[in-house]
C-alpha cells in the first residue's frame, strides 16, 4: 500500500465534493423530472455532511476522512439493505424460496390483482417486476421511462405512462415498487424492518446506534394489531436510512466475507452469491446492487467489484479481488471511476 497514493485519492474525492446544496433544498428527495403532484417531499429530509469515506483492506479498517461517524441520508444505497433483510427472512424460512410469487405468503397489500398476483420476490429484488399500482399515494408511473447512470437510456420521456409487460422480462428502477417490496418485507416479517435491521444485521456487525430509518408521514400500516411505519428503500420523496461511512463499511465487509461479521454467519453466503448474480435482462444488476459485467460500469475496477448506489453521490464498492471494501459519500459521480482509479493504484 502507499500511502502518499492513497492521500491522494482521499484528497481528490474531497476536491470533488457533489454540486448537491449541503443545506435541504430542492434537490433532496425529490427527482427534478417527478410529475406533479409528486414532485414533493412525503417525508423528513436533513442537511448533509462533508465528503467522508471509509476504506477496509482484509478485513482491517485501513482509513478514513471527512465526517466518518456523521449519519448522513444515504438514498437508494437503503435498497441494497433492504435486499440483506430479504436474505434475512430466507434463512429464517419466511422466504424459502425467491421464485415464489409473493402473495402466496403477503396478502392485501398489493399482490392480490391482475399479473401483481404473479409477481414473485426475485423479480421485486431484481427489479424486473412490472408492479402496478400506487405504493402511499404515488403511482408506479411516476417512475415509468427513468433513467439510471448504470443503464442504457429508455426510450420515453420519465413519467410517462406506458404499457407493462410480463414480470421478469423488463428492468426498470422504479422506487415505488422498492417501497412495494418493503412493504411486503414488513408484512412478512410482521415487524418494523428497522427493528430487524437493528437486531439482525447493525448489531452482529458491530455497528454503531447513530443511525435511523423512517417513512413517509402517510407510511403507517397496522402490524399485529399495532401502528409500524413502512420504510422506502430510499429517500425519493424524503424519509429513507440515515447512516454514518464507518457503518456502511461494517455492513460492506461482511457482504465481502460472505455474510460473516465477528466471528459469527450473519446472512447465509448462499445469499450474498444471489445477490450478486446478474439478471436475466439487466446484466449489471443483481438483487439490489449495481454489478460492473464487462467494466460497462466503472471502467476502472475489477469485474468482479459490485456497489451499492445513492444519489447525492454515494458508493460502498466491494472489490472481491483486493479484499477492500470503499464507501465514499457525497462525491461528484462524475469523478467516481476517477477516484476509483486512484484508489486502486493506492492498493496496488
Amino acid at each position: 500500500m502507499k500511502q502518499d497514493a492513497l492521500q491522494t485519492a482521499v484528497q481528490f474525492s474531497i476536491d470533488h465534493e457533489t454540486p448537491w446544496d449541503r443545506h435541504v433544498g430542492g434537490v433532496f428527495g425529490v427527482h427534478p423530472t417527478d410529475p406533479p403532484p409528486w414532485n414533493r417531499l412525503f417525508g423528513p429530509v436533513h442537511d448533509r455532511g462533508s465528503v467522508s469515506g471509509t476504506i477496509y483492506v482484509g478485513g482491517k479498517h485501513l482509513t478514513s476522512w471527512g465526517e466518518p461517524h456523521r449519519a448522513d441520508l444515504t438514498f437508494s444505497i437503503a435498497k441494497t439493505y433492504l435486499a440483506l433483510l430479504a436474505g434475512v427472512a430466507h434463512d429464517r424460512g419466511f422466504l424459502p424460496d425467491v421464485d415464489e410469487p409473493i402473495s402466496k405468503r403477503v396478502t392485501g397489500v398489493g399482490f392480490d390483482f391482475g399479473q401483481n398476483a404473479d409477481i414473485t420476490w426475485a423479480q421485486m429484488l431484481q427489479q424486473t417486476s412490472e408492479w402496478e399500482g400506487e405504493c402511499f399515494g404515488i403511482p408506479d408511473q411516476v417512475d415509468h421511462y427513468r433513467h439510471v447512470n448504470f443503464a442504457p437510456a429508455p426510450n420515453g420521456k420519465k413519467g410517462d405512462l406506458r404499457p407493462r409487460n410480463r414480470p421478469g422480462t423488463y428492468w426498470e428502477y422504479n422506487d415505488v415498487r422498492i417501497n412495494q417490496l418493503s412493504l411486503a418485507l414488513l408484512h412478512l416479517f410482521q415487524r418494523p424492518l428497522p427493528e430487524v435491521f437493528r437486531e439482525a444485521i447493525m448489531e452482529p456487525v458491530g455497528a454503531s446506534q447513530n443511525w435511523q430509518w423512517v417513512g413517509y408521514d402517510n407510511s403507517w400500516v397496522t402490524i399485529a394489531g399495532k401502528p409500524v411505519q413502512s420504510v422506502p428503500g430510499g429517500t425519493h420523496w424524503g424519509g429513507g436510512l440515515s447512516i454514518c461511512s464507518e457503518d456502511q463499511a461494517k455492513i460492506g465487509q461482511m457482504i465481502l466475507a460472505g455474510g460473516q461479521a465477528q466471528g459469527k454467519q450473519v446472512i447465509s453466503n448462499e445469499w450474498i452469491q444471489r445477490m450478486r448474480t446478474p439478471c436475466p435482462v439487466a446484466p449489471n444488476y443483481g438483487y439490489l446492487v449495481c454489478l460492473n459485467a464487462n467494466r460497462r460500469v466503472f471502467p476502472s475496477v475489477s469485474e468482479s467489484s459490485f456497489f451499492a448506489i445513492g444519489a447525492g453521490t454515494s458508493y460502498t464498492w466491494i472489490e472481491p479481488e483486493k479484499q477492500m471494501v470503499v464507501v465514499v459519500r457525497w462525491i461528484d459521480s462524475a469523478k467516481a471511476d476517477q477516484f476509483f482509479s486512484l484508489v486502486t493504484k493506492a492498493i496496488d
